[in-house]
């Protein structure tokens, strides 16, 4: 028998009963409003003895009976780690309870402070954890836990006016999340020193004060300085030079990201602290640390709009802030980097921060200030002016919320094609709600700004931090007072040897087209490969051949296939598979087609020693299958362990950065040294057929020799993947020069039918290969004839 007590205590907020088992496992909190306290006298008194029970505790359930209502609820079951978690882990907490409940959360209380555990970077919350036993569920899950997220952890479950609670502690091994490393002096020059002389060098690790035992130690090029601890003596903490009351600011846009109060209502305390944090006026040559500071809060709400749904309440205090922000000078006290960054930081913050904030058809058509202007839309036809400019779109669905910025543009980075920024405004427009893909915008400019000047359609890339045109088509009606701006398209062949995306809708159409025609030529191709393998494989050398031509066949089929599956937007994910295996399907197409070329050209120097089968095909499949694959994994990890961009999420292939820098040039330098060999062979095989025709002498024979040549060259190029030279021309050609255009076209219409030529090269021109199809063709036409004859034959017996 447990030894039992009831204790009511009506306080400021709650009515706390609580059976104390030998246990002591507390039980639950019924909340009241009421500034009454009561002993247990009192409430005999207040309710009829006979009325009031207390069963017998247990360790699943409880009952307590008030007059006439039963308070029933079961015993709150909690999981948490037992011991300190360490630094950086991740630690799961599971609260349970036998009955459904109509809410759950989580709560942290800390020696300063209490949060409400919501959705975040940190906090994973979880409800989908009930049983067959356990009703009633919440898991929380904490990413990367540091020193903050030590603390008592509370679950509760709320049923009506009754709340279930459970407690746990939670205790988190320190590291130190910062490190500050200064030398002193940074650099050191011996050759002016005696050998004997020694130059101090005094190395300082700064970190936040913390009652942690922590061994310290120096790693110079893998020798160990010191493994014991060091003389350590903790200094004042230094903060970058910001306003106390941002500094503030800041450290809850931190907590509300990681999911600590991360409420509405923290929302529109974070953003109202923003507007008044940048009213307040300072040395100019100091504000910059608070602008900064205060992008850099913008950009941390950003990323947590992802995790919390933000309303359109915060708004007002958004667009004032961003207005006051662009307001004041920054270029005489920052360096052009530094504003480029920060530009192009607070433009994708502002951006993101209104389309993810959820407005609904009430809302206010605008919100502007001095120098951004908000407004929505939800009409069919969308026409509105901005600071000047008129725009307009077909809306089909959602809401359009258009956003204009002053005092911006000056601000980015330009190096688009030399241009000058006509005007300072900058008009940024995002769908809310939209499944319409293709959609146009117009823009009306007043006409002195078009009259002079050559348009262009542009967005920008928050990727390169910088405008792009990639996509984007300039059409202007015959009233010549409107810019239409048409930016919808895939991505073309040519982007495989291309320094950026430089397709457009002819290239699209072209490659699309080719590509499909290729994909099923490669089909047929290796059809026929298939039918007539073992007729006209019956030497060595056509063994050789035809092995690996329906290699080089295969492994375009697959390469064309994944650029097929390969459109605009897709998951980074399959964009990233998508440019691996194009990556090595391309280059083992490429090995082929140097074995092919090697063995061709070995056969014509070595004539009485030909290659063995066995040979052959071991150093093939070396060069056709182990190379690609070892040069496309090192290629990968190298990036990745580098944190250089291994493909371009836009295009889902490589990265061109600049001549022998970054990921393409695992592909230019493989089939450039590919694409030499081969054109090596070509000349070794043109200069052979010049030799042995070279005695006869006549002009005829001249003719004829010419004739060879150009069919070699006809009918090699494909084969040994001559096409692609042009490719490189595009390389070295800049993108204005006319001839670009034409080494573009001309690679995208070779090689996106790269499939159609090797069918007709590789099957259609070689002669057994023919004569066995059409062997083929006649049989079955004879054996349906035959078919016929003796059915023929048949019936007439019958009739007789």
């Amino acid at each position: 028998m447990y030894s039992r007590a009831l204790v009511l205590l009506i306080g400021a907020a709650h009515i706390y009963y609580q059976v104390l088992a030998a246990n002591d496992v507390y039980f639950g909190e019924l909340m009241v409003q009421s500034n009454i306290t009561l002993d247990t006298s009192t409430i005999l008194s207040i309710f009829n003895s006979t009325d009031l029970q207390v069963s017998d505790a247990t360790a699943n359930s409880h009952t307590v009976t008030l007059g006439n209502t039963q308070l029933a609820s079961g015993l709150v079951s909690i999981e948490a780690p037992p011991a300190p978690v360490c630094y950086l882990s991740v630690p799961v907490l599971t609260c349970r309870l036998e009955e459904a409940t109509g809410s759950a959360g989580w709560n942290l209380s800390t020696m300063n402070a209490r949060f409400d555990l919501k959705q975040g970077s940190v906090v994973k919350l979880n409800h989908d954890c009930a049983t067959a036993e356990y009703k009633s569920c919440i898991q929380v899950e904490l990413q990367n836990v540091t020193g903050i997220w030590s603390g008592l952890y509370e679950c509760g479950f709320t049923s009506g006016s009754i709340r279930h609670t459970s407690r746990a502690p939670l205790k988190v091994i320190l590291l130190p999340d910062v490190i500050t490393l200064k030398i002193m002096p940074l650099a050191v020059s011996c050759f002016a020193l005696p050998s004997t002389d020694v130059v101090p060098v005094t190395v300082t690790a700064t970190i936040l004060k913390t009652d942690e035992t922590l061994k310290v130690w120096l790693d110079y090029m893998g020798l160990t300085i010191s493994s014991t601890p060091i003389c350590t003596t903790w200094q004042p903490v230094f903060y970058y030079c910001v306003n106390a009351a941002l500094h503030t600011v800041g450290n809850e846009a931190d907590n509300f990201h990681k999911g600590l109060n991360a409420t509405q209502e923290m929302a529109m305390k974070i953003f109202s602290g923003l507007r008044n944090s940048s009213t307040i006026s300072s040395d100019p040559i100091e504000y910059m640390a608070d602008i900064n500071a205060s992008i850099n809060i913008l950009d941390v709400m950003a990323s947590a709009s992802q995790y919390v749904a933000l309303k359109e309440a915060v708004l007002p205090d958004l667009i004032t802030t961003a207005s006051n922000m662009v307001n004041k000078s920054w270029v005489n006290h920052v360096n052009k980097s530094v504003i480029h960054d920060m530009s192009a930081n607070y433009l994708q913050s502002v951006e993101r921060l209104v389309d993810n904030i959820q407005v609904n058809g009430s809302a206010k058509d605008i919100l502007y200030n001095e120098n951004v202007q908000l407004k929505f839309c939800s009409n069919p036809e969308c026409s509105m002016s901005l600071f000047g400019i008129d725009l307009s779109l077909n809306l089909i669905t959602g809401i359009m919320k258009t956003l204009a910025v002053k005092n911006l543009m000056d601000k980015l980075r330009n190096n688009f094609r030399e241009t000058s920024v006509p005007s300072s405004l900058l008009l940024s427009a995002t769908i809310q709600d939209n499944k319409n893909s293709s959609l146009q915008i117009r823009m009306q400019f007043p006409l002195e700004k078009l009259e002079f000047s050559k348009p262009y359609c542009v967005f920008w890339n928050p990727k390169k931090k910088d405008w792009s045109d990639k996509g984007c088509a300039v059409v202007t009606p015959s009233n010549g007072n409107q810019t239409f701006c048409k930016c919808e398209h895939l991505t073309a062949f040519s982007v495989l040897m291309a320094k950026e995306d430089v397709s457009n809708e002819v290239l699209d159409i072209i490659t699309y087209v080719g590509l499909g025609v290729s994909i099923c030529s490669l089909l047929i191709f290796l059809t026929v490969e298939f039918l007539v393998w073992s007729a006209v494989v019956k030497s060595n050398l056509s063994h050789f051949r035809h092995t690996a031509i329906v290699n080089i066949a295969t492994f375009l089929l697959l390469a064309d296939c994944c650029f097929l599956a390969s459109p605009k937007g897709i998951d980074e994910t399959l964009c990233l598979a998508l440019t691996v295996c194009k990556h090595l399907f391309f280059l083992a197409m490429f090995s082929w087609m140097m074995c092919l070329s090697v063995m061709l050209v070995h056969q014509l120097i070595f004539v009485f020693s030909p290659l063995r089968k066995k040979v052959f095909m071991f150093l093939s499949s070396i060069v056709g299958y182990v190379c690609p694959i070892v040069i496309v994994g090192s290629s990968y990890t190298y990036c990745k362990y580098t944190y250089k961009p291994y493909f371009d999420k836009d295009t889902c292939w490589l990265v061109f950065v600049r001549l022998l820098e970054g990921s393409i040039h695992a592909f230019l330098l493989p089939i450039g040294t590919v694409i030499l060999t081969n054109l090596f062979s070509l000349v070794v095989v043109i200069v052979t057929v010049v030799k042995s025709s070279a005695p006869e002498g006549s002009k005829a024979d001249d003719k004829e020799t010419a004739k060879g040549i150009i069919k070699l060259v006809v009918f090699l190029s494909p084969i040994f993947g001559l096409t692609w030279i042009i490719g490189f021309a595009m390389l070295l050609l800049d993108k204005n020069n006319p001839m670009f255009t034409v080494a573009n076209y001309s690679f995208t219409i070779l090689n996106s039918f790269q499939g159609l030529w090797l069918l007709i090269t590789g099957c259609f021109a070689e002669q057994k290969v023919r004569e066995e199809m059409l062997k083929i063709i006649m049989a079955k036409s004879k054996g349906k004839s035959e078919s016929m004859k003796n059915l023929t034959s048949t019936t007439n017996t019958k009739d007789k």
